[in-house]
């Protein structure tokens, strides 16, 4: 198991994502100090992946957001979900976070399953709610939001 650095790992983990990877989006999230991916590899091959945000805010100090989580069907049920959220974890609590959550579906067994057994708790029933935006026209917007 290890972070992703470049672009070439991300595509190679590709089938572990919901869709393909686009250069654009890729060099982003690698670019971004808060961001973090680390992938888990089966005899060289990409299993599992798993993917954090961090947040801060400046009344709490900052959280890690486990993002999404990931493992090849032909890899489940070995402990690699589970690995890939404890090394998630660490890495939250190494950066300085005072903690980490994640939303899931309530009937989502294995995923629910994966992260008690990575030593999460359920906080309580929240709802979600959802913006779609359309895709924007042009390049993506400069830091501060500006399109240059």
């Amino acid at each position: 198991m290890r972070p992703a650095r470049t672009v070439a790992e991300l595509v190679a983990a590709e089938a572990l994502f919901d869709g393909p990877v686009r250069q654009e989006w890729a060099e982003r999230f690698l670019a971004a100090p808060g961001h973090l991916m680390l992938i888990a590899y089966v005899d060289g091959h990409p299993a599992g992946m798993v993917s954090g945000v961090e947040m801060t805010h400046p009344d709490k100090g900052t959280e890690m957001c486990l993002y999404e989580l990931s493992v090849d069907e032909e890899h489940r049920r070995r402990g690699i979900g589970r690995a890939l959220t404890e090394a998630l974890a660490a890495a939250a609590r190494d950066r300085g976070s005072y903690g980490m959550w994640v939303g899931v579906d309530t009937d989502n067994g294995p995923a629910l399953a994966t992260y008690r057994a990575a030593g999460s708790h359920d906080e309580g029933v929240f709802a979600m709610h959802g913006w779609q935006f359309p895709e924007p026209a042009g390049p993506a917007p400069a830091p501060g939001g500006r399109r240059d």
